[in-house]
């Protein structure tokens, strides 16, 4: 599981590096299909990071893993 993750958010990198950020796997609760991530650099800054968080990085996720119901930032 932690693969496919993984591979959905090397999709999603290079556009969060691009503007000097970045999102790194923190861990998968299988019980509650929720993920959590770290943003990084100027994403853990920026005013919106939220949707970057929930309209980019979770979409992706999830289509690539259906089993995900949420992207958290932690």
């Amino acid at each position: 599981m932690q693969n496919k993750i993984e591979k959905a958010l090397d999709k999603i990198r290079p556009s969060l590096q691009a503007d000097g950020g970045d999102v790194r796997f923190v861990g998968f609760d299988e019980k509650t299909g929720v993920v959590k991530v770290e943003l990084v650099g100027m994403c853990a800054h920026c005013p919106m990071s939220q949707i970057t968080l929930k309209q980019g990085i979770e979409e992706e996720i999830k289509k690539a893993v259906p089993e995900v119901k949420e992207v958290m930032a932690i």
